[in-house]
């Protein structure tokens, strides 16, 4: 397998752990597996106390539902536009993923530390060293015009 092709089957997998990781989100956010990885990270930031309100859990359930639906259907674009395009490579198809990629970065990063939300921007760190390397890699596969 060329490594183009090493690359885009990473970028595939990738797309599929997102799309996977948003729906578990969107699904079973309230879960003791959820509460563990996120709200004992984050809700510290926000609420002093321990035990949240009901009020607080329902919005929780509601943002991390919306926000898990979000992260699948970013995931399901990863797929389609690497998949085919990007397989084809067709220079549109790589700037994209990295302008796509590189705004939510940049923006979700920002917000997460203005809001001291570092667990977020430390989740984002992870999900970019695992986008960047095949972005940076397949680069010069993008140079020439596309082939058929």
């Amino acid at each position: 397998m060329s490594r183009f092709l090493f690359w885009q089957k990473w970028l595939l997998a990738l797309g599929g752990v997102i799309v996977a990781f948003g729906l578990a989100l969107a699904v079973f956010n309230q879960t003791p597996l959820f509460d563990a990885l996120f709200n004992r990270q984050i809700n510290p930031t926000f609420w002093a106390e321990a035990d949240i309100t009901p009020q607080i859990k329902a919005f929780q359930h509601w943002v991390y539902g919306v926000l898990g639906a979000t992260m699948a259907g970013w995931g399901v674009f990863i797929l389609f536009i690497v998949h085919e395009p990007f397989r084809r490579r067709e220079r549109w198809a790589w700037n994209c993923l990295a302008v796509g990629v590189g705004l939510w970065f940049v923006a979700d990063t920002a917000l997460s530390i203005a809001a001291n939300v570092i667990f977020n921007a430390a989740f984002n760190s992870l999900l970019m060293v695992l986008i960047l390397p095949p972005l940076l890699a397949t680069r010069s596969h993008f140079s020439a015009p596309a082939k058929p």
